[in-house]
């Protein structure tokens, strides 16, 4: 089978029947590097093999992150681009054989961090995962892997979206199901988001807008308005990078005098502003949660509690704190009679504008009880890495996401009856 790429024609071409190659994955790779294995000496065999002119497909792909999870981005991604440039197919390990559903994944190439982690989601469900780097400048291959369902697991950022605006050409001839449909995942940009939910029962979301870095300077010397700008922008105010994740170049800004400070020590070229909303409850505390909305239905990741409002899962030190863990773990057990019915206009309506199966969101609940949106992902990682003796709570939990989605591909391929067997 081989969808219709259309759009401009290729340099080069696809590889007709090309095998998948067998690799060790994004989630097992991760899962050791965070249970403290030294991936060095792997790092070390796989290099070997690169700089020899005999490694594996699979092999060069696992070097790829294991780069990555090491700190060498740069590494990572040149090695991924050599590894691409003679194969795109990758099978990561299943449980199953035969295996019970077969997925295809329609990847970009980019960092580990910008496409769905679909294998955390995966691992153990007996369903096969296939996935395909899908390349601007490389033909369509001219034979897929069989499969019962597809999903575009590509993000919004910048570097993906080649990959996806070729997938929006294939997607109304693809043969089987598929999900996040890849125009729908070019809406999630942070400024583009709030017109698309603005008027959502129960929702706060602030305007953002993004900067030059000459535009930014201007606000400093007072030469543009604030109100220039958006009509609701005041200080204090968040600004980020385009593009960063995981609070990288986050600040608050107060005064004019405040972003004179920020650009000295940033050298990007493009930021995203919007006014900052004080979140932080009675006691003090900033609380976010993580939340998954599958096929619809929102279903508890996680809830950071600290004291700082950049707050995120790894900064909240909940592994610290069994209060915290205890209040998060009545987050988890009381959601669908708590959180997600105080919220459930707000929930709904947002999972219908957003029209995404599979996505994530990270919230909180603003002083008036509007659910205050910071973003909207398909690409969060959602996992079950955390020690169940200290976190013993989320293994419950993280399994009913985990069936939640896989039941979602069987619907989708037409074999629910399966699913709830």
């Amino acid at each position: 089978m081989r969808p219709e790429a259309g759009g401009a024609s290729s340099r080069r071409t696809g590889i007709s029947r090309q095998p998948c190659a067998e690799c060790i994955g994004l989630a097992r790779l991760t899962r050791a590097a965070e249970a403290g294995h030294d991936l060095r000496p792997l790092w070390r065999r796989l290099i070997t093999r690169l700089l020899d002119g005999s490694i594996e497909a699979g092999e060069g792909l696992d070097l790829s992150v294991i780069a990555q999870l090491l700190g060498d981005k740069q590494a990572g991604l040149a090695i991924q681009e050599t590894i691409l440039g003679s194969h795109q197919l990758f099978r990561s390990p299943c449980t199953a054989r035969p295996p019970h559903l077969r997925v295809l994944a329609l990847a970009a190439a980019t960092d580990i961090g910008s496409n769905t982690p679909i294998e955390f989601l995966l691992e153990g469900s007996g369903i096969e995962l296939t996935t395909l780097y899908v390349l601007p400048d490389m033909a369509w291959p001219d034979w897929l892997p069989p499969h019962d369902v597809a999903m575009v697991v590509a993000s919004d950022s910048d570097d993906c979206r080649a990959a996806l605006d070729k997938i929006v050409h294939a997607a109304p001839n693809w043969p089987r199901p598929l999900l996040n449909l890849p125009g729908l995942i070019g809406r999630l940009d942070r400024d583009k988001l709030p017109g698309l939910l603005g008027g959502v029962e129960g929702l706060e979301i602030p305007q953002t807008v993004c900067l030059t870095r000459e535009q930014l300077a201007g606000l400093s010397r007072s030469v543009l308005a604030l109100a220039e700008i958006a009509p609701d922008l005041a200080f204090p105010l968040i600004v980020r990078p385009r593009g960063s994740h995981a609070g990288k170049g986050l600040a608050k800004l107060d005064d004019a005098l405040a972003i004179e400070r920020y650009l000295a020590e940033r050298s990007e070229e493009l930021f995203f502003i919007s006014r900052f909303i004080d979140y932080r409850s009675d006691d003090g505390l900033f609380r976010k949660a993580r939340i998954a909305l599958i096929d619809g239905q929102p279903y508890a990741v996680h809830l950071a509690i600290a004291d700082r409002w950049d707050i995120w899962y790894m900064n909240a030190q909940m592994a610290a704190s069994a209060d915290k863990r205890r209040e998060e773990q009545a987050f988890m057990q009381t959601f669908d009679a708590g959180f997600a019915q105080q919220h459930r206009a707000a929930l709904s309506g947002l999972a219908k504008r957003i029209g995404l199966d599979y996505f994530t969101i990270d919230c909180a609940e603003t002083r008036d009880g509007s659910l205050l949106i910071f973003e909207a992902d398909n690409t969060a990682i959602v996992h079950d890495m955390d020690p169940p003796d200290v976190f013993p709570y989320k293994v419950p939990q993280m399994r009913k996401v985990f069936d939640a989605f896989a039941a979602l591909l069987y619907r989708r391929a037409g074999r629910a009856s399966e699913a709830a067997a």
